[in-house]
């Protein structure tokens, strides 16, 4: 099968590499634009960009999708199926070049979490079982008939940082699998229940903001669905401070929600809403991230500060 593979982030690398050491052929790559980064604002190429180069691919980077000229060249390149992971929202106008249309690679178990940050959503809410979906793309975002599901178990310990690339390796092979079926038509369509679907809107870093009013178990759902990036934060002595992963305990102190409630070491509790939140990884801003044992070494707090929003 010939096809179009179009992806920006990490997460569709894998995707990319599993088709390339199949059978199908990709005849081009389509990504984002360069972009700069960092202090130096230098500029980097996507992810995908660098393995597509390693691979000898084509490479496109409209910076828009209804510019002509880009899909001119598309209808131009006799491919057989588009294939999308993490990338952009296709025009009706591009799903219907190809004689058998787009298919998109999604970190959930379609209809939970349509949108842009399933897998951030997924540990926010504290699931404990996601997965990826292969899906017909229409017009309207992460509807299509599904060809194809995986289930992945969370871990209670699992952050996106370790989530994400397990879903890419997983949505990779499940890929090649459906490829499989559309040659031989063993393929079957499943429609989406709208009724079972929820939302998992875009990540925005205001959001990492710890409410120490809520439940530790809620705050450490948070910070592992926004680990390592944004980040979940808090502030102590006007700094501010992300933490990365945590645990949570079900024992109650009298005192308010953000106060530190031991503070030796090697451990560091701080009481919310209902229960003890145990940091065991934080990061000061603008420095590197330290195991609990580590960032206590320096650390200035006492018994009885807070932690405050």
């Amino acid at each position: 099968m010939k096809i179009i593979f179009m992806g920006t982030p990490d997460f569709a690398r894998p995707a990319l590499q599993a088709i390339a050491d199949s059978r199908h052929e990709i005849l081009a790559v389509v990504t984002g634009p360069d972009v700069a980064r960092g202090r130096g604002c230098r500029v980097q190429s996507t992810p995908v960009k660098r393995l597509a180069q390693n691979l000898n691919l084509p490479v496109f980077q409209p910076a828009s999708l209804k510019d002509m000229e880009f899909r001119n060249r598309l209808r131009e390149i006799p491919a057989d199926l588009y294939i999308v992971v993490a990338f952009r929202i296709l025009p009706p106008e591009m799903i219907a070049i190809p004689p058998l249309g787009a298919i998109n690679l999604h970190a959930s178990l379609l209809p939970r979490y349509r949108g842009a940050a399933p897998i951030n959503w997924a540990l926010i809410n504290g699931e404990d079982e996601t997965g990826v979906t292969v899906f017909q793309i229409k017009s309207t975002v992460d509807t299509g008939d599904i060809l194809a599901q995986e289930k992945v178990t969370i871990r209670p310990d699992e952050t996106y940082g370790t989530l994400a690339p397990i879903l890419a390796e997983t949505g990779a092979r499940l890929l090649i699998k459906v490829l499989s079926d559309l040659e031989t038509g063993t393929f079957k369509i499943v429609p989406q229940d709208d009724d079972l679907a929820t939302p998992a809107p875009k990540i925005f870093p205001e959001l990492g903001e710890i409410d120490w009013f809520k439940s530790a178990e809620d705050i450490r759902n948070m910070i592992h669905g926004l680990s390592p990036l944004p980040g979940a934060y808090t502030f102590f002595g006007g700094r501010r401070l992300k933490i990365l992963r945590a645990v949570a305990a079900d024992e109650e102190y009298p005192d308010a929600p953000g106060t530190i409630i031991r503070c030796d070491k090697t451990d560091l509790y701080i009481q919310t809403g209902r229960g003890v939140l145990k940091p065991i990884e934080l990061q000061f801003e603008g420095r590197r991230s330290l195991s609990t044992r580590e960032f206590l070494c320096g650390f200035t707090g006492q018994v009885g500060d807070k932690f405050v929003a």
